[in-house]
């Protein structure tokens, strides 16, 4: 399962036309990420706790991890290409 609170940063970007959007969604795919975080955050007790006793997921958590799966996919697949020009032999920074 992904843990929606206390997750790593997202990774945004400045598309085209100004907008910011999260890296690997289109904007609409970021506002509808963004207000299923919302929603899910203020019923995610009370909606984990129906899930628990009937064993169901309801279809707004299912979006959402499809939307942040292919977004964090993307993102780490990013922030390994970025890493891997960097040289490795720095004492400051710990590239493990």
């Amino acid at each position: 399962m992904i843990e929606r609170r206390h997750n790593a940063p997202r990774g945004y970007f400045i598309d085209a036309q100004g907008h910011r959007v999260l890296i690997g969604l289109s904007l609409e795919e970021t506002a509808e990420l963004e207000a299923l975080d919302l929603a899910l955050n203020e019923t995610v007790q009370f909606v984990s706790e129906i899930c628990v006793r009937e064993g169901a997921v309801p279809a707004d958590e299912i979006r959402w991890r499809e939307l942040y799966s292919r977004h964090e996919g993307t993102r780490q697949a990013w922030i390994a290409q970025s890493q891997a020009g960097r040289p490795r032999d720095s004492g400051f920074v710990n590239y493990a």
